[in-house]
């Protein structure tokens, strides 16, 4: 395990360490980033071919972190099996497989020492956010809070019932068929949930401004439902 540090905002000090985390017999690569006095921490799960080396999550992450919540950004697929879904974008659509992963990684997660006694809280963008609600219906104990990101929530199916974290779903105006999936899985939610439309942003909320809104949206969801 390999770590250095920055500072962040206002003096604030941020840890950065490389993770190896142990999943089954796989052990996925990890970046576990730790601000002062962390006030919860937010595991990422990505979909959609994507890894720990997304711009899109590490930018929200990185807005976590200056706000005092501790992330985890870790791949859930291991090089060889990223390599064959570049070819067949087949397990980014796996998500009994990424959500089982994603319960591994928070079960390590609560344990490790430096955010040891945190809430925990799962960010999932696009397929990811299937993964993160299923993982969460399953380790109700264990999970606070759900933030989706363009994500697919729908593909959660049964588990969507039997999620008991509070849930935010983050869909751009434009993405209209996204929209009208979350709006249908959020039917199946009996948990506290909510839906935040950010006007003309599309799937991946590359227009300007548009993901510093997302941003701030996880960012105040997940520093009310953590404490």
């Amino acid at each position: 395990m390999s770590q250095s540090k920055m500072s962040g905002g206002a003096g604030l000090a941020i840890e950065h360490l490389a993770v190896l985390v142990p999943v089954g017999p796989l052990h996925l690569d990890g970046t576990l980033s730790v601000p002062t006095a962390a006030r919860g921490a937010v595991l990422f799960a990505h979909g959609s071919g994507s890894s720990r080396h997304s711009p899109r999550n590490r930018y929200v992450a990185d807005l976590l972190n200056e706000s005092g919540l501790a992330t985890l950004l870790i791949d859930l697929l291991t090089e060889d099996e990223q390599q064959v879904d570049l070819q067949t974008a087949h397990l980014r659509f796996d998500i009994p497989l990424l959500a089982k992963r994603l319960e591994g990684i928070t079960e390590w997660l609560v344990t490790h020492p430096e955010v040891q006694g945190l809430k925990i809280g799962h960010f999932g963008a696009s397929t990811g956010a299937a993964a993160a609600l299923v993982a969460a219906a399953e380790l109700p104990q264990l999970v606070s809070a759900v933030v989706s990101r363009g994500g697919r929530p729908d593909l959660a199916g049964p588990s969507l019932a039997a999620v008991e974290a509070p849930t935010l779903l983050i869909v751009g105006g434009a993405d209209h068929t996204v929209i009208d999936l979350n709006r249908s899985a959020m039917a199946h939610m009996h948990c506290e949930k909510e839906l935040k439309i950010i006007p003309g942003a599309t799937h991946l909320f590359e227009e300007p401004g548009a993901l510093k809104k997302v941003a701030d949206l996880a960012r105040d969801w997940f520093l009310t439902k953590l404490r």
